[in-house]
């Protein structure tokens, strides 16, 4: 296939794009340029996504398949309206962020509700706006947290990291509570497959979930570190000023008021072809990954833990849970 990547230099663009090479496709990556370079085997062409023209680049070339991965609607219609007639195959690259109910769980993607649309508000609701520009043909991949070696964010790779130093940790809200996520290689994988065998609809794109309990288990026991998990109240946290999602002094993942978009029923998904590897595997990857030098690293560092973890038994009165 001729497949046109809309991106292709950053984490899920970029394992798209080397994925697909790796299968022999003949590839294209489309961006600025500026969060990174393209896979190896990749025709690079330098776009600006902002300007009326600025996929001039790609002019008079067709492809069987494109992968949207943009978050501002303009982007996705610019780009609709310059390669009109030219692609075979659309995927637009959404996210789970696109849902208005956060708290109940078990929620499918073709029946839970949507945020209303919006041109310049949230990351979720400019997505909605950039799924209704697509037509019925589209697939629409609705990923969860993407997780795994390139990691932009330092989300993921923070507990990594955490979890082979071992020792107690601190670890937010409910151990029962769910966390759901998908490394970029299976979720690329798929995407290339779906291209391929022409797959349209809207499905959520992430791993079945499991407990925090067992995430940090299966995180630790993936290099043989051992570990105590000390479970604080959200409350406490808030009240000591750690951030929920990622940046310096946080604990990325979510809190309990967002289960819904960490318990997605993704049946659908795993019926359309979506193949996923052991949990265990992300994690060795992606600890390599950050002793080779990736990053960047997100959450608290030691010492802030440790405070954090006085704090907490000073005034429950106990040690580690």
């Amino acid at each position: 296939m001729r497949i046109l990547v809309l991106g292709g230099t950053q984490f899920l663009g970029r394992a798209i794009a080397a994925h697909a090479v790796g299968l022999g496709h003949a590839v294209t990556c489309a961006a600025r340029g500026l969060s990174g370079v393209a896979p190896p085997g990749v025709r690079f062409i330098a776009v600006d996504r902002d300007r009326p023209e600025g996929l001039a680049g790609l002019a008079g070339t067709k492809f069987d398949a494109a992968v949207d991965v943009a978050r501002h609607p303009g982007q996705v219609r610019r780009a609709l309206a310059a390669l009109d007639g030219r692609v075979g195959h659309w995927t637009f690259v959404s996210t789970t962020s696109v849902y208005a109910d956060t708290a109940t769980p078990g929620q499918r993607a073709g029946t839970a509700r949507l945020l209303a649309p919006s041109e310049d508000g949230t990351y979720g609701a400019a997505k909605v706006t950039c799924e209704r520009a697509l037509d019925g043909g589209a697939l629409i991949c609705r990923a969860g947290l993407i997780a795994g070696p390139g990691d932009p964010t330092g989300r993921f790779p923070y507990w990594v990291a955490r979890l082979a130093r071992g020792g107690e940790v601190l670890a937010p809200a409910d151990p029962e509570d769910p966390v759901q996520l998908i490394d970029a290689r299976d979720l690329a994988g798929w995407i290339v497959r779906a291209a391929r065998d022409g797959l349209s609809g809207t499905f959520d794109a992430v791993a079945p979930p499991c407990t925090r309990r067992a995430f940090l288990d299966r995180c630790a026991a993936s290099f043989g570190a051992s570990y105590t998990a000390t479970w604080v109240d959200p409350a406490f946290l808030d009240r000591h000023g750690a951030a929920r999602e990622s940046g310096p002094f946080s604990l990325p993942l979510p809190l309990p008021d967002t289960i819904g978009d960490a318990s997605r029923d993704v049946s659908p998904t795993l019926a359309a072809g979506l193949t996923l590897r052991p949990l265990e595997e992300t994690v060795r990857d992606t600890l390599h990954w950050l002793e080779a030098g990736g990053g960047p690293m997100t959450g608290l560092t030691a010492d802030e833990e440790a405070a954090l973890l006085r704090a907490w038994h000073a005034g429950r009165g106990r040690g580690p849970a």
